[in-house]
C-alpha cells in the first residue's frame, strides 16, 4: 500500500533526481518498469491485516468480492486518467507542482502532514513484524480492540524491529529497494500459498462452499461496523486515495513514457488489494473455526488478527518469514519518505538523522496497536486528509483555464502562501469530517465529495483572489 517503494525505485532506477525541473525524454521509462514496481508494492504488510478485518465487519460475499473487484477499477481509473495524465503532462514530483500553485511556506504544512501520517503508517507494519518475531518466544499478542502495549515482551520487541529498519532505511535507499524486489514475489507466493491452504483447510470444494465463506453476511463482531457493498467499494476506491486522486503517485509517473503506464496500476492492486486480501481473510476465516477463536466470539469480544500467528498456523514457518518481509518491505521505505518529507521542511539537516527521528516516530507509533488493529478507519482517515490537496492540482489542470484562473499561480506572482488553497482545503475538511462524526458517517462515504468541494472551492478563491490583486495591480 505505500507509494514510498513505488517513488524511490523509479527515481533510482532513472539515476537521476529532477526535483525541480521536468524529467528530460532521456530518462523516461516504458511500462513494464512501472508494472514489476506496483505488482511488487502492494502486495505489503498492510494485507494480512486489511483481509481479516474485512471478516470481522460481517460483509456478506457479494458485498466483498463485486465490492473489491469495482472499488479497485475505480482507483486504477483514478491512477491512469488523473495522476498518470497530469505526470506525463508536467513530470513534475508532486512538491516541486504543489510548490508552484500554493507557495513554498504552504507546502512545508503539507509536508510535515504528510511525514506524520506516514510514520503512523509505517508503525503498523512495525506491529505487524512483531507478530511475526514474537511467536518463537510465545508473546502474547494484541488483541482486535488493544490499543496500548500488551506487554515487555512486546515492547521490546517492537522497539528492536523499528531499530533495525530505521537504521537501514537511514543509510540509504538503494540497498532497501533492491531487497525489496527479491523479497517481493516470496510475499506474493507467500499470499497464494496461504490463500490454497486455507481452502483446504476449510475444505473447499466448490465455487458455492467459497461464496458460503461470506454467505449473506453476518453481524459485525465487537466494537466493529457493519459493512456493505458501498463500504467496501468506496474504501478500496480510496485505499490509496493520497496516491492517485491525492495525486502523491505524480512522483512515480513524471519518468512515464506515456500516460497508458496508469494502468500498470492495476497488477499491484488485483494482486495485492483483491487476491491478497481475500487469501489474508481465508487465513481468518479458519482461525474463527478453532475452539480457541470459539470460545472468544462467545465471550463476547473479537478474536484477535495478528497477521503473525495466522500465517504460521497455515503455511508454517515461511509464514512467520513472509509476515516479517511483508511489514518490513512496507516500513522501511515509509520511514524513509517521512523522512525525506521531514528534510524538506529542514533542508540542511542530515537525511541520516531526520530518517532516524521519522523511524523514532513510526517505532513508538508501532508500540500501540491500534494503528494496526483499526487499519481500515485510519487508512480511511489518511487518505480523506491527503486527497483533497491533490483536487487543487487536477481542478486547475481540467477546468482552470475554461474558469479563467491563471495557473502556477504563487511561482508566477512570487507568493509564499496561496490562500485559496488553505481555504478549499480547511473548508472542505472540516464542512466533511463534521458530517462523519456528527452524523456517524463512515469515512470513505464523504472522501469524494471532500475532494470535488475542495476542487472547486479552490477554483472560487482563485478567481476572486486573482481578479482583487490584478484590480490592485491597476490602480498602482
Amino acid at each position: 500500500m505505500s507509494q514510498a517503494h513505488i517513488e524511490e525505485e523509479v527515481i533510482t532506477e532513472a539515476n537521476s533526481e529532477f526535483e525541480r525541473e521536468r524529467v528530460p525524454e532521456s530518462k523516461l521509462m516504458g511500462w513494464k518498469n512501472f508494472l514489476g514496481m506496483y505488482a511488487g508494492e502492494h502486495a505489503a504488510g498492510t494485507e494480512f491485516v486489511i483481509g481479516p478485518l474485512f471478516l470481522t465487519t460481517g460483509v456478506s460475499a457479494f458485498d466483498l468480492i463485486v465490492g473489491l473487484l469495482l472499488g479497485n477499477f475505480m482507483a486504477v481509473l483514478s491512477w491512469r486518467f488523473l495522476t498518470a495524465e497530469i505526470g506525463t503532462k508536467f513530470r513534475y514530483t508532486l512538491y516541486y507542482h504543489l510548490e508552484k500553485i500554493c507557495g513554498k511556506k504552504l507546502v512545508t504544512g503539507y509536508n510535515l502532514a504528510n511525514g506524520i501520517l506516514f510514520c503512523f503508517l509505517a508503525g503498523a507494519m512495525i506491529t505487524v513484524s512483531a507478530t511475526a518475531v514474537g511467536i518463537p518466544f510465545n508473546m502474547e499478542m494484541p488483541k482486535l480492540t488493544d490499543t496500548l502495549p500488551n506487554g515487555f515482551t512486546w515492547i521490546i520487541i517492537v522497539l528492536l524491529i523499528g531499530t533495525v529498519i530505521s537504521l537501514i532505511a537511514a543509510k540509504g535507499y538503494d540497498t532497501v529497494a533492491k531487497a525489496a524486489n527479491w523479497m517481493s514475489p516470496i510475499i506474493v507466493l507467500a499470499f497464494v500459498a496461504c490463500g490454497v491452504v486455507s481452502l483446504i483447510n476449510l475444505n473447499i470444494s466448490s465455487v458455492s462452499d467459497f461464496w458460503n465463506i461470506w454467505g449473506e453476511g453476518s453481524e459485525p463482531f465487537p466494537g466493529q461496523i457493519k459493512y456493505t457493498f458501498w463500504h467496501v467499494f468506496l474504501w478500496s476506491w480510496f485505499a490509496n486515495a493520497a496516491m492517485h486522486i491525492g495525486m502523491s503517485d505524480l512522483s512515480v509517473f513524471r519518468f512515464a513514457k506515456k500516460a497508458k503506464a496508469g494502468w500498470t496500476t492495476a497488477a499491484g492492486i488485483y494482486i495485492g488489494h483483491y487476491i491478497a486480501w481475500i487469501s489474508a481473510a481465508l487465513l481468518y476465516a479458519v482461525y474463527l473455526k478453532t475452539p480457541e477463536a470459539q470460545a472468544i466470539l462467545a465471550s463476547g469480544n473479537a478474536p484477535g488478527v495478528a497477521p503473525g500467528p495466522l500465517a504460521y498456523n497455515a503455511i508454517g514457518v515461511f509464514g512467520i518469514l513472509a509476515v516479517l518481509l511483508a511489514g518490513w518491505t512496507t516500513a522501511n521505505p515509509t520511514i524513509y519518505r517521512a523522512g525525506l518529507a521531514f528534510q524538506a521542511i529542514v533542508p540542511k539537516a542530515s537525511r541520516f538523522w531526520v530518517t532516524i527521528i521519522a523511524g523514532a516516530v513510526a517505532t513508538i507509533a508501532g508500540l500501540f496497536p491500534a494503528f494496526a488493529m483499526k487499519l481500515l478507519d485510519f487508512v480511511a482517515l489518511y487518505g480523506f486528509i491527503l486527497a483533497p490537496i491533490g483536487a487543487i492540482i487536477v481542478f486547475e489542470y481540467f477546468f482552470g483555464k475554461k474558469f479563467g484562473i491563471q495557473a502556477f499561480y504563487a511561482e508566477k506572482k512570487n507568493m509564499n502562501f496561496n490562500y485559496a488553497v488553505l481555504f478549499a482545503w480547511l473548508l472542505s475538511f472540516g464542512i466533511f469530517y463534521f458530517i462523519s462524526v456528527k452524523y456517524n458517517v463512515f469515512l470513505s462515504f464523504v472522501t469524494l465529495p471532500a475532494w470535488i468541494c475542495c476542487g472547486v472551492l479552490y477554483l472560487i478563491f482563485s478567481k476572486w483572489i486573482q481578479q482583487k490583486n490584478k484590480g490592485e495591480a491597476s490602480q498602482l
